[in-house]
């Protein structure tokens, strides 16, 4: 492939292309990887965990190396855990996260998850720290959250408070689950961004799960949904340009390069180059690396600081979930599977919403924030429309499965979002329900409640 060869030339824009290319799949290799976060919280104070520590996120991650994970170090810093191809790593919070190695079933994918919770769990109790799966922290101020030690972090925290008011939110208060899919082809991959882009707001009212901020209702059913409207709009948003004629890698990669850089690694290290053009820096013309040229593992970083709704990089990632209960970080990755893994589905999932206009899918993107199923789009209900995309989830995995054989029925890993669906009824506005009744106004009570 031509855009390996970096040191005898510079990177051109076919070789960004290529790239993206090179992550084409036939069906039969598709797999789907798997992705949560969750807070990590001191049992019976409910404080957040500092990362050094006799109990803190150190000794967390130092712990579960009796499981075979091998740590990843920063300098001299643990930040991360691998085993095959599943990972365990921090977000700038602390919130600790698993990206599951890619696989073929959703029987595995909950499996893997399940054995990730059982672990983490069993060290965990012996630290006196326990876990939380909602999309925004119910009671931290960001000030009293530590900072784990990784270099990319630090540019981050810095940056964000130049571009937007709800960037520091973003890093150190939110968690996600999300779920990576391949694609056949470039048409293939363009037809797969633009239905789940445009759905992407119905999965964030399904999934919302974040109705507290500092202890209080902050008006928002995803409190983490409406931080990503204000954090960075260079970097993040539903991409209007998805949806034009002649969309494709060329089109997505040229996004990328207006990207505002974050950094480059050199020698293990991040150099901070926050706000530098990478269009720039492939012409030699940083000041802070002069006359040097960006390697295709350079524009592979560059990729993962674009952080819009779905993200493409050699596979597409969605990213429109709040974090939550078991259950539902096995849900997220069987709807999407559902939807892209079988043609008839993924028709059905673009008919739901190819007659919407631009400009509603980021009205829609803010009103599910605040109003989950109950917003509106296109003369819809997002509750009807939720309704047809599981319906049409269920039946793609349904068809999967006959197509496979001895794959065991996938479909009931979504009966929970038909319930929430056929209810219209978030499980943000269970939680409210729990804070108005049952838990008198206390939020602590969801870290007993709904811990893991």
């Amino acid at each position: 492939m031509a855009g390996v060869v970096t040191d005898e030339r510079p990177l051109t824009l076919e070789d960004l292309v290529r790239w993206f290319e090179a992550g084409e799949k036939p069906a039969s290799e598709w797999r789907v990887g798997a992705e949560h976060e969750k807070f990590v919280f001191r049992l019976g104070t409910y404080d957040p965990i500092p990362y050094e520590g006799p109990a803190g996120i150190k000794a967390l991650l130092e712990g579960l190396t009796r499981f075979g994970w091998k740590g990843v170090y920063e300098g001299e810093h643990l930040i991360a855990l691998e085993r095959g191809k599943a990972n365990v790593s921090l977000e700038p919070g602390g919130q600790f996260e698993l990206s599951g190695a890619p696989l073929e079933t959703m029987h595995e994918i909950c499996e893997e998850t399940g054995q990730h919770l059982t672990e983490v769990k069993a060290v965990a109790d012996e630290l006196g720290l326990g876990f939380l799966g909602l999309g925004f922290t119910p009671i931290w101020r960001r000030d009293e959250i530590p900072v784990m030690p990784k270099g990319r972090y630090k540019i981050m925290r810095e940056y964000m408070p130049k571009v937007g008011n709800l960037g520091l939110d973003m890093m150190f208060r939110t968690c996600t689950v999300q779920a990576n899919l391949d694609f056949a082809s470039e048409a293939d991959m363009v037809a797969k961004f633009r239905a789940s882009l445009a759905l992407q707001p119905i999965a964030t009212a399904l999934f919302a799960n974040s109705p507290f901020i500092e202890g209080k209702p902050s008006g928002f059913l995803s409190s983490r949904a409406n931080v990503w409207t204000d954090t960075d709009p260079d970097r993040t948003g539903m991409l209007d340009f998805v949806f034009a004629d002649g969309f494709g890698y060329e089109t997505y990669a040229n996004y990328v390069l207006d990207v505002p850089m974050y950094f480059a690694k050199r020698d293990d290290k991040y150099l901070d180059l926050s706000g530098r053009s990478f269009r720039k820096f492939m012409a030699g013309e940083l000041t802070e690396l002069p006359g040097e040229r960006p390697t295709i593992k350079d524009w592979a970083d560059h990729t993962t600081t674009a952080f819009p709704e779905v993200r493409l990089k050699q596979y597409l990632e969605m990213r429109g979930a709040d974090s939550g209960s078991w259950s539902r970080l096995c849900a997220l990755p069987a709807l999407w599977a559902g939807i892209f893994y079988d043609q008839a589905a993924l028709a059905a999932a673009w008919d739901l919403c190819k007659d919407w206009r631009v400009e509603d899918h980021e009205r829609l993107r803010a009103d599910v924030a605040r109003l989950g199923l109950k917003a509106q789009v296109n003369g819809r209900s997002v509750q009807d429309v939720a309704k047809d995309m599981v319906a049409i989830a269920r039946q793609g995995l349904k068809n999967r499965n006959r197509l496979s054989a001895g794959m065991v029925d996938e479909s009931n890993y979504l009966s929970e979002l038909e319930e929430i669906a056929d209810s219209g009824l978030t499980p943000a506005e269970r939680l409210l329900e729990l804070y108005h009744g049952p838990w008198k106004g206390d939020v602590r009570r969801a870290f007993e409640d709904f811990a893991y």
